[in-house]
C-alpha cells in the first residue's frame, strides 16, 4: 500500500492544477500529471492499493469548490484508491510519533521551516500515522516536512520530481506534409 498526499493528489483529481516545483531546479515538474497517471497505472497492475487518509481528503474538499462531488466520486469508484479514517490505530500511532518529538527536543524537532505552525504538523504527523497504521510502505508528496516525518517512521517518500515519465510511443508520426 502507498500513500497519497494533497500535492499529489490534487493533481490526481485535477490534471489542469499547478505543478510542484522541483526541488532541484526551483522549476515547475515537467509533465507532472504524467507522472502520477503513470505511477497509477504501474500501482494498478501491481495491484497496490492508494491510501487517501482523511485530512487529505478534507484538505482537497476545501477548496474543490463545485467539483467535490465529483472528486469523491472519482476516489470511491476507482478500486484502486481507498479513503483511510484517522481511527484508533492512528491515533495510537499519532501519540507515539508526539511523544518521541517531544523527547527528542520538542514537537518542532523535525521541522524544516521554522514557520510550520503546531497545527500542520499535528496534521502531518496524522497523515504519516494513518500510513503506518495501514501498513504503507511508500508516501508520495511534495511536502519536505512530510518527508522527514514519513522517512522517521521507515515509510520511503517520494516526490512527483522522483516519478518516472512515461515510455514514449514508439510508432510516433511522420510529419507528412510539412516544408
Amino acid at each position: 500500500m502507498v500513500v497519497f498526499d494533497t500535492s499529489v493528489l490534487v493533481l490526481v483529481l485535477n490534471p489542469i492544477a499547478r505543478a510542484p516545483r522541483d526541488p532541484m531546479t526551483g522549476t515547475p515538474v515537467a509533465r507532472a500529471t504524467e507522472r502520477i497517471e503513470f505511477l497509477i497505472t504501474r500501482l494498478s497492475e501491481d495491484r497496490e492499493r492508494i491510501i487517501i487518509p482523511t485530512p487529505v481528503l478534507s484538505e482537497i474538499l476545501v477548496y474543490a469548490g463545485n467539483a467535490a462531488e465529483r472528486y469523491i466520486d472519482t476516489l470511491n469508484r476507482q478500486a484502486v484508491f481507498r479513503i483511510a479514517p484517522f481511527d484508533q490505530k492512528a491515533a495510537i500511532e499519532a501519540a507515539i510519533a508526539t511523544r518521541d518529538a517531544l523527547a527528542r527536543g520538542g514537537h518542532r524537532v523535525d521541522v524544516v521551516d521554522p514557520q510550520t505552525t503546531k497545527a500542520k504538523i499535528k496534521f502531518d504527523r496524522q497523515i504519516v500515522a494513518i500510513a503506518r497504521a495501514e501498513g504503507a510502505h511508500s508516501l508520495y508528496s511534495d511536502d519536505e516536512e512530510l518527508h522527514r516525518l514519513a522517512k522517521r517512521a521507515d515509510i520511503k517518500a517520494f516526490r512527483t520530481s522522483d516519478l518516472e515519465l512515461p515510455p514514449e510511443d514508439p510508432q510516433q508520426a511522420l510529419p507528412f506534409g510539412e516544408a
